[in-house]
């Protein structure tokens, strides 16, 4: 995969996230996944990368994916692959449908002001809507280290107001699901100002913090649920 498609699929901090597509790629079989769904897709960089495997794909956020997402598909001749609808991740209209559900990072603005019920209700929502067998496929923002914490604070407009998961958290989460594997990443790639700075972090992170720092101080869970 080139640095540029990455790009599109990730969006941002590309190298600590994108860890999550190698993840992925790696750890399901493709010949058998038959259709996908992405939730809170905003400008389609998951929908991108599931299409560009030849997999029907519907691509939603709360209201008007297709306006935010589409140019994108366009851009990469995968648009015949994908439909577009408005689906609220707490109210999924399916069941027993999907081979694959995957997002990236909604669970913690899902759960604004505290709303715990709203980000579990996602999950339940999510195996509502998998086929018997189903794979979610997630990475999300966790809550880290009281320095990321307070510098969301003070940096980032909603820092104040997302409610950032923990790993204990997930795990509760995925409880309905027959098996998952979570994995998290990332301590320094966050801090960058721009790309390049945070492709170096993120660099240091793989080489040094990754392996020695506790989980609970990194800022990304990544893995695989099965329905």
């Amino acid at each position: 995969m080139t640095n540029k498609l990455t790009t599109d699929i990730i969006q941002w901090d590309i190298k600590s996230w994108s860890r999550a597509l190698k993840y992925w790629d790696n750890n399901i079989d493709w010949n058998i996944i038959q259709n996908g769904l992405e939730l809170g897709g905003r400008e389609g960089g998951l929908s991108l990368w599931l299409a560009l495997k030849n997999k029907p794909t519907v691509c939603s956020d709360l209201k008007d994916v297709k306006i935010t997402a589409e140019p994108l598909h366009i851009r990469h001749n995968v648009n015949e692959l994908i439909k577009y609808q408005d689906i609220d991740a707490t109210n999924i209209p399916y069941e027993n449908h999907f081979d694959i559900i995957i997002f990236k990072s909604i669970i913690g603005g899902i759960g604004s002001n505290n709303n715990y019920e709203k980000q579990e209700k996602v999950f339940k929502e999510i195996h509502k809507a998998l086929k018997p067998g189903g794979k979610l496929l997630f990475a999300e923002n966790l809550i880290a280290s009281p320095f990321h914490q307070q510098l969301r604070k003070k940096f980032v407009n909603w820092g104040g107001t997302w409610r950032y998961v923990s790993i204990k958290e997930m795990k509760i989460f995925l409880k309905d699901f027959s098996s998952y594997d979570i994995n998290s990443t990332g301590v320094l790639g966050t801090f960058g100002r721009n790309e390049s700075q945070r492709n170096l972090l993120s660099t240091f992170d793989e080489l040094i913090l990754n392996k020695v720092c506790p989980d609970n101080w990194k800022y990304i869970s990544y893995g695989i649920a099965v329905k």
